[in-house]
This record gives structure tokens, C-alpha cells and sequence, in this order.
């Protein structure tokens, strides 16, 4: 197994509890992530976490990802949301033979671009709303992507279309156009991430712009593979919460439950998850609940974690982890479990 890079942990831990997090109150309520914090996170190196060195990366080990994940959301993940999704552009980038390497590999591996994505309606039960038609020269995309992170903040976005069983994968320059616009959603919860719908009308993509066609069955199978990476964000908040409250039996869950998704097998992976989403509403509530009536101020840290935690129980989710995640969210056992000792 891969080890974790202890010194990148501590340099990402340093930079959320001594810059993000005294931060985290103003980016939530400014409407939009300021530069200056994005910009933090790519003078410590890490957007270059995510690819090879061999193209200015710093090849960090999965594990090692993992870890500096968590400890940027925990520090303020509105601005660790932006950054993360420059992962999926990054790593298509460095993994395509086309024309899109020469184009986006080492600028995104420094930070001297960042990128977007837009795949989460990959997931959505029934017919695909963002399509894909081939032309002579490349394709056309029409339709819809939902939900588009950090708008304004990025320069490319890494884009999926369906076409019949497949997926065509395109970089595609992050601005409004003819053909391509954008409505930003006002959301609950990491708001300031500016998360946009984007509407394509036969919006035309060029082959050089395609990073792969792949069967979606294929995608599919990856990405059930792949869910220990947002894992870290709950984890993240879950751990600022458990260290704004104190010690608490938390504090052994929220360690145990990481060791759990660390070591999980792909089918295991779903309820892992949802451990974490659980235990994440349940830090969070506990904080809410220690700190009393100002834990619903604004300036109040305890209610912007407990957002950020009902946000996470949605965030990354399939339909496996959505029942698991209902499974334990309304399972009684435990509280008839008390209530049954109580009597005694």
C-alpha cells in the first residue's frame, strides 16, 4: 500500500487551521469564494496534487490525497469544493494521448489554470440530459449539466456527454457563449462555491477537444471504485466539528469510521460512505446542540458545519449510498435501545 505523505498532511493542515477555517465564516456569506483563497491552496502546491510529476505534479499517493482532502474541508469546504474538481480535468489531461495534453497537463498540474466538471447527471436515473451527436469534424452537445462548480473561478471544464451506451469527454473553455450558457442556483449550503446549471444548444466541440469516448457501463465501474475520494470530504467537516466540541466518544468513531472506508472493498464502499455522512450530521448536530441558541447566528461557526453536513448527505451520492445513508438515518433501534433502559 501506498504511504501518506506526512509532511503535504501537515502543510494542508497548517493552511486550513491557520488560513481557510479563520476565514470560513466570510466566504460562506461573501457569494462568491475569493481569489486570494483559491490562490492559497495553489502557492502550498496542491493543485498539483493530483498529477504526475513528470508534468510538474507532485505524484502524491491516493492515501496521501485522501488525507490532504480532508484536512483543506475541514478548514473551509466551500473553498476546498472549487479546488477539488480541478482533480477530474487534471487527470484527464495527463491520461489522454490527444491534442488536450499539450494543452492542459502542466497548466493545470501548476495551478496556472484550473479546472472544472461536469458529470454529476451521469448518475440521474432515466434518459440522459446532456447528449452527444457526431458531426465530420467533432461533436455536438445539447442539453443540460446541473450542477457545475466554481463558475468564474475555472478555465476549462472537463464535460460528459451520452451518446447511446458511451460517453464522450471533452475540455471545454469554462465561459458563457451563443451556445453555452450559464444559471448560477442558490444553494443552502456552500453557496459562495457558485455552483451553475449549464444549457448546451448544439453547442459544437471539436475532436481535438475530446479527451475520451468510453462505454458508460465502463464509467460506471470506475466510479463505483472511486468513492473513497469524496469521502473526505465529510470527514473533513466531521473532524472540525469534533474538535470545536471537545472530547467525545466522536472522537473514536470519527477514527474508526476512517479506518473502515480506508481499507473497503468497491461493494463495501457504499455503506462506508454513508457512515460518513451520518457520523458527519451527527458531529455537527452535537456541536449545534453543546454551543446552544447562537449556534444559529450567522458569525456562528456551528451552523454553517451543520449546513455544510446536510449538503454532503446529497453530495457524491448513488443510489447505494442513498439507501444506506437512509438505513441509518431512520433505523430506531438505538433510541428504543435507551428509551428501553431508561424504563428499567
Amino acid at each position: 500500500m501506498n504511504q501518506i505523505d506526512n509532511e503535504l498532511v501537515e502543510r494542508a493542515t497548517t493552511l486550513a487551521d491557520n488560513q481557510l477555517f479563520p476565514k470560513a465564516l466570510e466566504v460562506d456569506a461573501e457569494g462568491t469564494v475569493p481569489t486570494t483563497q483559491l490562490d492559497l491552496i495553489c502557492e502550498a502546491g496542491f493543485h498539483g496534487l493530483f498529477a504526475p510529476t513528470e508534468f510538474g505534479g507532485m505524484g502524491a499517493s491516493p492515501q496521501t490525497q485522501w488525507a490532504v482532502h480532508e484536512a483543506i474541508s475541514g478548514g473551509c469546504l466551500t473553498t476546498s469544493f472549487v479546488w477539488a474538481q480541478h482533480a477530474g480535468p487534471t487527470r484527464a489531461a495527463a491520461e489522454t494521448a490527444g491534442p488536450m495534453k499539450a494543452r492542459w497537463v502542466e497548466a493545470l498540474a501548476t495551478g496556472e489554470s484550473r479546472g472544472g466538471v461536469a458529470f454529476a447527471h451521469l448518475n440521474r436515473p432515466g434518459l440522459p440530459i446532456l447528449r452527444a451527436e457526431p458531426t465530420s469534424d467533432g461533436w455536438l452537445f445539447s442539453g443540460t449539466a446541473p450542477f457545475v462548480t466554481g463558475w468564474g473561478h475555472i478555465d476549462v471544464v472537463l464535460t460528459a456527454a451520452r451518446y447511446g451506451e458511451s460517453i464522450v469527454w471533452a475540455m471545454l473553455d469554462a465561459k458563457d457563449c451563443e451556445t453555452l450558457t450559464s444559471r448560477r442556483l442558490s444553494l443552502a449550503a456552500i453557496d459562495s462555491a457558485v455552483t451553475v446549471e449549464l444549457s448546451f444548444d448544439n453547442h459544437p466541440v471539436s475532436e481535438k477537444s475530446v479527451t475520451s469516448v468510453e462505454a458508460f457501463s465502463d464509467w460506471a465501474e470506475k466510479y463505483r471504485h472511486g468513492l473513497r475520494s469524496n469521502g473526505s470530504n465529510p470527514l473533513g467537516v466531521a473532524s472540525r466539528a469534533t474538535s470545536l466540541l471537545g472530547p467525545s466518544p466522536l472522537d473514536q468513531q470519527l477514527d474508526k469510521a476512517r479506518k473502515r472506508i480506508n481499507s473497503a472493498t468497491t461493494e463495501e464502499l457504499p455503506e462506508a460512505r454513508a457512515v460518513l455522512g451520518d457520523l458527519c450530521v451527527r458531529a455537527t448536530s452535537a456541536l449545534v446542540a453543546t454551543v446552544g441558541g447562537s449556534a444559529l447566528f450567522v458569525e456562528q461557526q456551528a451552523q454553517r458545519l451543520a449546513r455544510e453536513a446536510l449538503f454532503l448527505l446529497v453530495q457524491g451520492q448513488t443510489p447505494e449510498i442513498k439507501q444506506h445513508h437512509l438505513k441509518l438515518l431512520t433505523d430506531n433501534s438505538l433510541s428504543e435501545a435507551s428509551s428501553n433502559g431508561s424504563q428499567q
